[in-house]
C-alpha cells in the first residue's frame, strides 16, 4: 500500500493562495472611489447580462472580481443576509461591515478547507454614509482577509499599474464625471509596459458603472448608470 505525499500545511496554504491569485489575475479590473457625493464602482465588463457590480442593500453596493459563478453565489448570500437582517430586525441594522465580517468568515473557511478549491474571488462591500467620513469600503481577498480602504482601491488583474496611477492623481472630494474619467483612465494603464508606455483607450461600451450616491431622495443609493451617461462623462 502507497503512502500519500506530505505535504506541509505552509507549503499547502502557500499553493491554494497562488491558485486564488492567478485565477483572479486572468480577468480585469475593478476600481471603487469615494467622490463628493458618494462611493463610485468602475469595471471593465462588455457584458449586459453578468454584472460584476450589484446593489446588496438600501446603501451597500458590491463589487467583484474573479469567477462569475463563485461571485455571484457570494452576492445572492449576501443580499438574502442583508434581507433577513433588515426584516427580522431594522434596516438600520443592516450595515457594510456586517456583510464583510459574514463573507470574510465563509471566504476564510473556504480558503482553509483541505476538501474544495478556495474560491477564486475579490469583492469590494461599500456603505454611503450620510456624509464622507462616515462612508465604508471594505476590500475582501480570496482567504477571507478584509481591509477597510480610504478613497480608492483595485482589485482584480494588473491592480498594481492602475493602483499606482490613481495613487498619483486621486484626490478627494471629485465630483463623479472627473471620478469616472479618472477611473478610465486608469484601468488603461495595464497594458503601459507591453505596449510601449502607452496607455490602452477604455471605451464606455466596455465599461460597468455604478453609483452608491448619498444624495438621492429614495432610501435605496445605488444607482447603474447607462453607456451614454458613462460617454458623457468620459467626454466631459
Amino acid at each position: 500500500m502507497t503512502q500519500p505525499f506530505y505535504v506541509s500545511p505552509e507549503q499547502l496554504m502557500k499553493d491554494r493562495a497562488d491558485f486564488a491569485r492567478k485565477g483572479i489575475a486572468r480577468g480585469r479590473s475593478v476600481v471603487v472611489l469615494q467622490y463628493r457625493d458618494g462611493i463610485v464602482f468602475v469595471g471593465e465588463n462588455p457584458s449586459q447580462a453578468l454584472h460584476k457590480i450589484s446593489e446588496i442593500y438600501d446603501r451597500i453596493g458590491f463589487a467583484a472580481v474573479g469567477r462569475y459563478n463563485e461571485f455571484e453565489n457570494l452576492r445572492i448570500a449576501g443580499v438574502r443576509l442583508a434581507d433577513m437582517r433588515g426584516y427580522a430586525y431594522d434596516r438600520r441594522d443592516v450595515t457594510g461591515r456586517g456583510l464583510a465580517n459574514a463573507y470574510a468568515q465563509t471566504l476564510g473557511t473556504i480558503f482553509s478547507s483541505g476538501g474544495e478549491k478556495p474560491y477564486e474571488v475579490e469583492i469590494f462591500v461599500a456603505e454611503v454614509g450620510d456624509d464622507a467620513s462616515s462612508d465604508q469600503v471594505y476590500r475582501l481577498t480570496y482567504d477571507g482577509s478584509v481591509a477597510d480602504v480610504q478613497g480608492h482601491a483595485v482589485m482584480g488583474g494588473q491592480s498594481d499599474k492602475v493602483d499606482a496611477y490613481l495613487s498619483e492623481h486621486y484626490t478627494a472630494g471629485l465630483e463623479l464625471d472627473a471620478v469616472i474619467r479618472l477611473a478610465t483612465t486608469a484601468l488603461g494603464q495595464d497594458t503601459v509596459t507591453d505596449n510601449g508606455g502607452v496607455a490602452r483607450t477604455v471605451e464606455a461600451s466596455a465599461l460597468e458603472v455604478a453609483v452608491l450616491d448619498r444624495t438621492r431622495s429614495q432610501p435605496r443609493k445605488f444607482k447603474r448608470l447607462p453607456d451614454g451617461a458613462v460617454a458623457a462623462s468620459l467626454q466631459g
